[in-house]
């Protein structure tokens, strides 16, 4: 997901119009999670202005829309394609399995030109397999080095722009008692965020130029001894080991003011500005064997919508999905939870209205970030595997190249059993 956000136990459906679950021309099934960490920021309130402009706008067609949280709604529709019981619609956060077994809806079948032609090249580009368009991106984030630029002034620490600079910055912080002077989030909720981040500002990532897994490559391998020798031996990430610490836990430390720097995303922004934080953000710091002024692309992370094809659903899908990315429903919940929005027009009317510079900041980055390999079918339990392991190769006693190798026999495993 784009977001850090809690569930907070909202399960079952929204329904906006009253119905059985069938499928067909009059009713469609909307499968989504739950951005929202409370009753009064629930995604509810979103749907129901939706759905009910979308029945307004198009007479005897309903919508019925059931969200789960964010920790379910994978395994959720997982279960319910192998039940056969699939929605006409999903949200969730990949898709390229279901693309794999010829059950998703290809954007030249439910979309217009227009709005296939809309979304932001470097979205659309992940969000295909074979170069057809079967994940929708619908809202995103970019990730950007955040760093308290309060604790940097006490410290007289200045804005790193390369992997030696964001070492003595963090000795500076250090000396001055800041408790995470880089706050590395290697635990399991998305460790392999913050590993992609590291591994391109070295030239590396989880793919080559081909797009195969490259997860042992010399220079992933390089990327972690670095962080192991430079960052963690020198006790520089604070008190809980990185394999230990989720981005929740680093992201609640930062707004506390117990971090110094570390890697987040524009609604960590508004949360750390709603609290008077002076935060500063720029393009992660590159390593020693790279021009400084290089610029090595972002991470950027999507959420995405699919369509399930059920004997007579197409019309009644791509009239929804047409409405659905129209600038002002899409920039709406967008704006609601601090994402981007994955259309050109939306992103574009989005930075106009920024007051905050660092938001055209995050869209620039999006524009020519690197996502995941999401058009992978493997990847979901690779980045399982990722997630689960990747802190191991930091630890002081660790050989980065082991751990590293022991992720990448179980991806080449998993790509494998996915190959048809």
């Amino acid at each position: 997901m784009t977001a850090s956000v809690a569930t907070f136990g909202l399960l079952g459906s929204l329904v906006t119009a009253c119905g059985s679950f069938e499928s067909g021309g009059t009713t469609l099934r909307l499968v989504v999670p739950e951005y929202g960490d409370s009753p009064t920021t629930s995604s509810r309130a979103y749907w129901d202005g939706l759905t009910k402009a979308f029945t307004t706008a198009h007479p005897g067609k309903r919508v019925e829309v059931t969200i789960h949280p964010w920790a379910d709604v994978d395994r959720e529709v997982t279960r319910m394609v192998k039940e056969n019981n699939a929605p006409d619609v999903a949200l969730m956060g990949a898709y390229s399995d279901f693309a794999a077994q010829g059950r998703l809806y290809a954007a030249s079948e439910v979309m217009s030109i227009r709005t296939e032609a809309n979304f932001l090249p470097a979205l659309a580009d992940a969000g295909s397999v074979d170069d057809t368009l079967y994940g929708f991106p619908f809202v995103a984030s970019s990730r950007l080095l955040f760093y308290n630029a309060e604790l940097f002034e006490k410290a007289g620490a200045k804005a790193p722009k390369t992997w030696s600079d964001l070492k003595d910055a963090a000795m500076a912080l250090k000396e001055e008692g800041v408790l995470y002077p880089y706050a590395l989030p290697l635990g399991p909720e998305e460790a392999h965020a913050e590993a992609l981040i590291w591994e391109l500002s070295n030239g590396g990532g989880y793919t080559d130029d081909r797009g195969n897994y490259s997860l042992a490559s010399e220079q992933n391998t390089q990327t972690f001894r670095w962080i192991r020798d430079n960052l963690v031996s020198p006790a520089l990430t604070g008190p809980v080991p990185p394999a230990e610490l989720n981005r929740k836990d680093a992201f609640a430390a930062f707004l506390r003011g117990d971090v110094g720097m570390l890697n987040g995303y524009p609604s960590l922004l508004h949360e750390a500005r709603k609290k008077g934080m002076k935060v500063d953000t720029l393009r992660m710091p590159v390593s020693d064997t790279l021009d400084a002024e290089e610029a090595p692309p972002a991470v950027g992370v999507a959420d995405w919508m699919m369509a399930f094809k059920h004997s007579g659903n197409r019309e009644l899908v791509g009239l929804f999905l047409n409405f659905i990315y129209e600038d002002k429903n899409l920039t709406d919940f967008a704006r609601r939870y601090h994402l981007l929005p994955s259309t050109v027009s939306a992103a574009e009317a989005s930075q106009d209205a920024a007051a905050d510079p660092s938001v055209d900041q995050f869209l620039g980055a999006l524009r020519g970030a690197r996502l995941y390999p999401v058009d992978d079918p493997s990847w979901l339990q690779v980045s399982d595997t990722v997630k689960r392991n990747i802190g191991k190769a930091v630890a002081p006693s660790a050989e980065p190249k082991v751990v590293l190798e022991h992720i990448a026999q179980q991806a080449r495993a998993a790509a494998q059993q996915r190959q048809p």
